[in-house]
């Protein structure tokens, strides 16, 4: 059943990357009318939660660049950013969201069903005890932002 999960995970990040093909830096940047983030904060959120959920609560180190979090986390979005933090290039982000698979795969693959104390509980409200059970999270929670850059790049290709 674990590779069946890292096998699952490898599947929708090589989606969310076959996604970047035909993005361009100015396109990523684009926010559509009516939205709050953009292509690129997506990504770079995709990378963040999944990176918090996989080390954070194992208590481990997180593989963060500098002003990561303050871009990318939750409730964060480009309208209201007030620092300057040096924004990632799409290819810094495709090679981080590549690294990301194998780093979580070597680090968790034995440490699937330990229990994180206390649990966490997502903002969708659903509680989160192990690994494992963050990593099949993070299919859904992938899945989701990979529809939203599906369709930004769709309504900014007609514009």
């Amino acid at each position: 059943m674990e590779q069946f999960l890292f096998n699952q995970l490898a599947f929708v990040r090589g989606q969310t990357l076959k996604l970047m093909d035909g993005v361009t830096e100015e396109m990523a940047d684009r926010i559509p009318e009516g939205f709050r983030n953009t292509i690129r904060w997506n990504l770079g959120h995709i990378y963040v939660v999944l990176e918090r959920i996989s080390f954070q609560y194992l208590g481990l180190p997180q593989h963060l660049p500098e002003g990561f979090k303050e871009q990318f986390e939750n409730g964060t979005s480009p309208l209201d950013a007030t620092a300057s933090y040096r924004v990632p290039t799409l290819l810094e982000l495709e090679t981080l969201l590549k690294e990301q698979q194998a780093r979580i795969h070597d680090t968790l693959a034995h440490r699937l069903h330990e229990k994180v104390i206390p649990p966490y509980t997502t903002s969708a409200g659903m509680t989160l005890e192990t690994p494992e059970q963050f990593l099949s999270f993070n299919l859904y929670h992938e899945g989701m932002h990979l529809t939203v850059i599906r369709m930004y790049k769709n309504l900014l290709s007609r514009s």
